[in-house]
């Protein structure tokens, strides 16, 4: 292993710890159980905010998997806490699906089922239950992914609708922020269901959870990716008619090793070439939204033919991810030197060396975004995750 691969991959356990203590010793909700809704870009608490239920479960995710890598019993125990949290008072106990938020009191708040939320209770539910064995969860994540069959999934024209009311009813905003379109079907959520089957499959080999996940493989392939461009698609109505949008580059480069990921899972050696072959072709397409400093931009409006300059954090981390995993595949050095460069990039502007975690972003001019450390959007899931990925893929 040369000596540059040796200081990334300590320079990255190192950054894993910073993330996890910060969620171990800023974000408990002492008073009301769990974690905090919602901590300021200047590291205060936000009293009576609203907690978000991908929030609970990208933690419930984080530390689960970081257990594993770890091996450190307070990370279990955080791990049992988001679980405990996420069980008692998120999960629908009478409609089967998951609250969207809760208030400050444990009341739910918004009580939509967009369906999202319950991809990532799946994910972090089945990476709970591996290092738990605790059947509760894993009865959680299946009883979550038969909802998901039975209400989301569209029969005719395959593929999964976006959000329901409580009792599974159609719902008229389906969007998951302002800032989305309101369609039908979406990438980002099409990511997630396959990044949550997939998960589950490793902890229940069920043969319907692998029949659904390859079809939605081929979904995702058929309709999301651009063959041409290496772009995704964003939004489609019902008929997978699309609905032109934005480039996505952070999007981009997380589907580009996730796919390929959850391909590997499935165990289907078509779509394991396949997605190979889309793994390099989108990280190729994403090189366009690297800045000359190594830092990815957020988005690009190709109608507009405007750059919306914003470095994101997680961008960033997923891009850590795409590249490495594009060298992995081709051997080729400068998706390596663009990982060397993402992360100097990374160290320089997203860290905040004073108090932990990753600020929101930067804007072009480096000026910092006054945004959450910790919220509904804000969480330690993308760049723990590229910390943990990072660490296991570098051997050699």
């Amino acid at each position: 292993m040369s000596l540059q691969k040796k200081l990334l991959k300590s320079e990255l356990t190192a950054e894993l710890n910073s993330i996890l203590n910060y969620w171990s010793e800023r974000t408990l909700d002492d008073k009301n159980g769990g974690f905090v809704g919602q901590i300021d870009f200047n590291d205060h608490q936000i009293a009576n905010a609203e907690k978000g239920s991908v929030l609970n479960a990208r933690i419930l995710w984080t530390f689960s998997a970081s257990y594993q890598t770890t091996k450190n019993e307070n990370h279990k125990n955080l791990a049992k806490r988001a679980f405990e949290y996420l069980a008692a008072y998120f999960y629908d106990t009478q409609f089967g699906g998951l609250f969207w938020s809760i208030n400050e009191d444990k009341t739910p708040k918004d009580t939509k089922n967009q369906i999202y939320a319950l991809a990532f209770a799946i994910y972090g539910l089945s990476e709970y239950y591996a290092i738990s064995k605790e059947e509760r969860a894993l009865e959680m994540a299946k009883n979550l992914y038969a909802k998901i069959q039975e209400h989301s999934y569209d029969s005719i024209n395959k593929g999964y609708f976006e959000a329901f009311t409580r009792d599974w009813q159609p719902i008229e905003d389906l969007r998951l922020s302002a800032k989305d379109a309101n369609e039908k079907k979406t990438m980002n959520t099409h990511l997630h269901i396959i990044e949550a089957y997939a998960n589950l499959y490793k902890v229940w080999k069920d043969e319907k959870l692998l029949k659904d996940s390859i079809e939605l493989l081929e979904t995702i392939e058929k309709h999301f990716i651009n063959p041409e461009t290496g772009h995704l698609h964003l939004f489609f109505d019902e008929n997978w008619i699309e609905k032109p949008d934005v480039i996505s580059y952070g999007h981009d480069i997380e589907a580009a090793w996730l796919l390929q990921q959850c391909a590997e899972i499935s165990g289907n050696e078509t779509l394991i070439a396949n997605f190979k072959k889309h793994a390099v072709h989108i990280a190729e397409a994403t090189k366009e939204g690297i800045d000359s400093d190594g830092g990815l931009w957020y988005e690009y409006d190709p109608e507009k033919g405007k750059l919306i300059s914003e470095k994101h954090w997680w961008p960033q981390a997923e891009a850590l991810i795409g590249y490495y995993n594009a060298y992995q595949l081709t051997r080729n050095e400068e998706y390596l030197d663009i990982v060397y460069k993402i992360w100097k990039f990374t160290k320089k502007y997203m860290i905040d060396k004073q108090n932990g975690e990753w600020y929101w972003g930067v804007y072009g001019d480096y000026s910092i975004m006054k945004k959450d450390k910790a919220g509904f959007w804000k969480c330690p899931y993308h760049n723990g995750r590229a910390c943990l990925e990072l660490i296991a893929r570098i051997q050699d």
